[in-house]
């Protein structure tokens, strides 16, 4: 059997689980598209990140290829209808960077709201500044307003219980009787997307990049949203109207705003400008599922998945 990896993971975890397989690990073929390609030729399976695009013409270069190994949970770069059309199975790691995902959504709520992002280097420059930082506010008692309600979501609504907010959650695909609106600190309570903008203090996206997600968050949802209200997107980027976002922001309509996420990725310079002189934003280059800890479970889950399905061909 041979694998190709085209972006990082754990390279023991790889080689360790895939003992006497060929393997080529390469996570800079994420950047050579044409090296990728020739080296499918002979490749049973392929583990890739969320930049390789995995479609059509991929596909018809890797005739032998029967398994795409997925180390995260978004498939926006994976054509599913052309993989399915090649009989080729598409493995995510489902589950396995839900804790990292959750405590970035609310350790970033919580400095936002508490205002101290700004705060090392304006001491490091001499000013106190204690005077600006005595109205920040507590998680206590705040509304947390979940867009989606998958494993990730629902990780971060048990956090947010425990740090005493009342919290609701908006998906359309999850039954009223689903037993995951109750957590063992109580009640998620089902809402509608206008009450979670009207309502929350702060909202976290957790919702797929689709047809109908795309700018979900654009000028009108933005209107409709609590003055100085907390966005926190670590989903998808295009889920957000980033330059609505940034005008909010710079109105002071918000509160302030953490994005992992990008429409484009890497973040174009002309755009990450919209958000340079903003005192209330979190900028980071979609991290927030990776950690030391989630890094190998990712790895783990998807290598054990990819050898499982070859395994069940064999």
């Amino acid at each position: 059997m041979k694998a190709v990896v085209s972006e990082f993971m754990e390279e023991d975890i790889l080689r360790e689980q895939l003992a006497g397989w060929d393997i080529l690990y390469r996570p800079d073929l994420v950047e050579d598209r044409q090296g990728l390609l020739a080296a499918l030729a002979d490749a049973d399976a392929l583990i890739v990140r969320n930049r390789t695009r995995v479609d059509a013409e991929l596909l018809a270069r890797a005739p032998r290829l029967r398994v795409v190994g997925r180390l995260g949970v978004g498939l926006d770069n994976i054509d599913l209808a052309a993989c399915k059309a090649a009989g080729v199975a598409v493995c995510p790691a489902t589950g396995a960077n839900d804790v990292s995902v959750a405590e970035y959504v609310i350790g970033a709520a919580m400095v936002l709201l508490r205002g101290t992002f700004a705060m090392p280097s304006r001491l490091a420059g001499g000013d106190w500044a204690r005077n600006a930082l005595m109205n920040g506010r507590e998680m206590q008692g705040k509304r947390l307003g979940l867009v989606g309600f998958g494993s990730i979501a629902r990780e971060t609504a048990l956090r947010g219980q425990a740090m005493g907010m009342r919290v609701a959650a908006h998906d359309p695909f999850v039954a009223a009787e689903d037993p995951a609106w109750t957590t063992p600190l109580g009640r998620i309570e089902p809402a509608g997307l206008d009450r979670i903008l009207r309502q929350s203090d702060v909202i976290s996206l957790h919702v797929p990049l689709t047809d109908a997600t795309r700018h979900l968050i654009g000028p009108e949802a933005i209107a409709a949203m609590k003055d100085g209200a907390i966005l926190v997107n670590a989903a998808r980027g295009g889920v957000v109207d980033e330059a609505a976002l940034a005008q909010a922001l710079a109105a002071g309509r918000l509160g302030g705003a953490a994005l992992d996420v990008f429409e484009t990725e890497p973040l174009p310079a002309d755009q990450a400008r919209a958000f340079a002189d903003l005192p209330n934003v979190i900028l980071t280059p979609h991290i927030a599922g990776l950690s030391r800890e989630s890094n190998r479970r990712v790895s783990e889950v998807t290598v054990a998945s990819v050898r499982a399905h070859l395994a069940g061909e064999a």
